[in-house]
């Protein structure tokens, strides 16, 4: 018998997808030796796309013609920027749990982005321009968004040996929420040629994070523990 994927199963099993999840940084970060400066080279770089993303969802909701697909940004966007309290947006208690971890709150908001940090906000722009993309971006980052979060949260483990970040707690709560919200938005009744553009957005989206995780670990040393030689 023939079974026909979901959209959201063939999003999901993009070869792009798959490989962007087994970038060696998120393997290797859980066992590296981190000091805080290098692990700070994480966070300083990881602020710009957390402070661009609820301006990107406000883009989105902007564009996005249907109003499900504005209604379900809208509550992702609403989350991100605290419910309506400043103190709960997410780049605040980001900021916040940083600088209660020991790290300079200034110079975790205020470092310049690498080119592929800058190059992965200037996406996020440009595919809040156009439905399509806004879709494709929006679901390759909520359903992946966790591991990432995850990752940064085992760097300052690893680093400073503080293990309860509620900016790392907060994902954990929120994040189901989003992905069915992404989901949501998703439900249009595609053609095939909307279908592949969405595809490709979100394949887009994979790739520029790669490259963003791809210099974290050239430039903090984030690397797989050589293999022992002990039998």
């Amino acid at each position: 018998m023939t079974t026909t994927m979901s959209f959201g199963e063939r999003l999901a099993e993009s070869p792009v997808h798959k490989s962007f999840r087994g970038n060696p940084f998120f393997a290797a970060v859980g066992s590296a030796s981190l000091t805080k400066e290098r692990a700070a080279i994480l966070l300083e770089q990881w602020w710009h796309p957390l402070h661009y993303f609820p301006t990107f969802l406000a883009r989105c909701v902007a564009v996005l013609p249907d109003i499900a697909s504005k209604s379900a940004i809208t509550q992702i966007l609403h989350e991100e920027t605290g419910d309506g309290v400043v103190s709960k947006a997410h780049e605040v208690i980001y900021a916040d749990s940083m600088e209660k971890a020991g790290f300079d709150r200034a110079q975790v908001t205020g470092t310049d982005p690498y080119p592929e940090t800058a190059a992965l906000v200037e996406g996020y722009r440009a595919a809040s321009e156009q439905r399509e993309k806004a879709l494709g971006f929006i679901f390759a980052t909520e359903t992946t968004d966790l591991l990432m979060v995850s990752s940064i949260g085992k760097a300052i483990e690893r680093s400073t040996g503080v293990t309860d970040t509620e900016w790392v707690s907060i994902h954990v709560e929120q994040e189901p929420g989003h992905v069915a919200e992404a989901n949501h938005a998703l439900l249009a009744n595609f053609g095939p040629e909307e279908e592949a553009a969405v595809l490709e957005a979100a394949n887009e989206m994979w790739r520029l994070w790669s490259a963003f995780f791809d210099r974290l670990s050239l430039e903090a040393g984030v690397q797989a523990s050589p293999a022992s030689d002990q039998p």
